[in-house]
């Protein structure tokens, strides 16, 4: 379910590479309310095996909606371009 693990200090990574800047606020809410218990999940089953969770997102704007809805969040701006 992962998309990544960074070895040697036990951290999974869900990396997000919308282009979320991009898009309308409408569209932009429905994003953030259809990762977010995904997201949620996945740090819980990660702290459950005894990994960190980080999450690469590819914008700033990204980073913060996350945050705006989950303050506790790890999230990494990777500022990866698809």
């Amino acid at each position: 379910r992962f998309d990544a693990l960074q070895v040697g200090v036990r951290v999974l990574w869900e990396i997000k590479t919308h282009r979320f800047d991009t898009y309308p606020d409408f569209i932009r809410e429905r994003t953030i309310l259809k990762q977010m218990p995904l997201l949620l999940e996945e740090r819980d089953i990660a702290a459950a095996c005894g990994y960190g969770f980080v999450i690469g997102v590819s914008t700033e704007e990204h980073k913060a909606a996350l945050l705006y809805e989950e303050p506790t969040l790890n999230i990494v701006v990777t500022g990866c371009k698809r």
